[in-house]
């Protein structure tokens, strides 16, 4: 399952709506299929790795991140009549199919050919790995990255407006990886008419990741952007099942105020900058006993000489 997992992080930010998803196929204790989700959502990862192994996938055993598919579609087959068909022995999920299409019908319909089957392995890691695919299905919309690199005492600039570059080219790196890793990035006025960013992705190998660029604005978007009028209008958003919050300041506080955020990374220079920039505004904290067990630390790793720390919702 862990390597299924690897195969479906390919697939992140190409994927949406469908979720990016892994499968691996195993006969005698050999790998015999592999796949994952294409851009755009088709073929299926369980499709891909059948076509793989061919008539190898008789009598073997499927492990995929999500349980195979039970509707049909105009784009392709269920996978779980082709893994019928292909005559496979046992398939292991790590989650069921929130989908209402799906959800728990394909487990159902495998059960019922004489395939045996379970769930939950690996539930944690594909919960993780799919994450904007879930949240769409549990809140309609997408889950949320915000990203925020700042000196040893929060500032994200100096005083005259000044931010390049506050981290180094490692974490610079790091944060282009994030973006090919989403549908979709999202900064504010402030930043578009400050930094006129690119918002694209430029490491060796990704330059082809092309994620949506989202302007929060009252006003109109430039050609190639899409403007949103505040934070929960990303529930109108098609297609994005993963987006990244770029900044600055108003934004993210934006973001946070309204409860929106579900991942946090912070990126920190071992740097001071006094009186500078801060990183946020008013969050909308009345209490500070409101501040504790919003969040949780899931990362946390060095980048040459800067600190990253990612935190998920508690």
């Amino acid at each position: 399952m862990g390597a299924a997992l690897a195969l479906g992080e390919r697939g992140r930010g190409r994927t949406a709506p469908n979720p990016n998803v892994g499968c691996i196929i195993v006969r005698d204790g050999r790998i015999v299929g592999r796949g994952w989700t294409q851009p755009g959502g088709r073929p299926h990862a369980e499709a891909m790795a059948l076509a793989e192994a061919g008539p190898k996938a008789q009598g073997a055993t499927v492990y995929t991140t999500l349980e195979p598919c039970a509707h049909l579609s105009a784009r392709g087959p269920a996978c779980s009549d082709l893994l019928i068909a292909a005559g496979v022995r046992r398939v292991v999920a790590a989650l069921g199919d929130p989908d209402p299409r799906t959800d728990g019908a394909g487990m159902e319909r495998l059960r019922a050919a004489g395939v045996d089957c379970a769930v939950g392995c690996q539930e944690g890691a594909a919960r993780q790995s799919i994450a904007g695919f879930l949240t769409r299905q549990a809140h309609g919309r997408p889950y949320v990255t915000l990203k925020l690199a700042t000196s040893l005492d929060g500032q994200i600039a100096m005083a005259d407006g000044e931010s390049r570059w506050i981290t180094g080219a490692a974490a610079r790196a790091h944060t282009h990886l994030e973006r090919a890793r989403h549908d979709a990035i999202l900064v504010g006025r402030g930043t578009l008419d400050a930094d006129a960013p690119r918002l694209d992705v430029r490491l060796a190998g990704l330059e082809d990741r092309r994620p949506r660029r989202l302007l929060l604005t009252r006003g109109t978007a430039p050609d190639g952007w899409t403007a949103i009028a505040d934070p929960a209008a990303i529930t109108t958003l098609d297609g994005i099942n993963d987006l990244f919050v770029e900044g600055g300041a108003a934004t993210a506080s934006a973001f946070l105020a309204s409860g929106l955020v579900d991942r946090l990374l912070l990126y920190r220079a071992p740097i001071l900058l006094g009186a500078g920039r801060a990183a946020l505004g008013d969050i909308g904290l009345a209490r500070l006993d409101d501040a504790h067990g919003r969040w949780r630390l899931a990362d946390s790793r060095m980048l040459g000489s800067d600190r990253l720390d990612a935190y998920v919702r508690a």
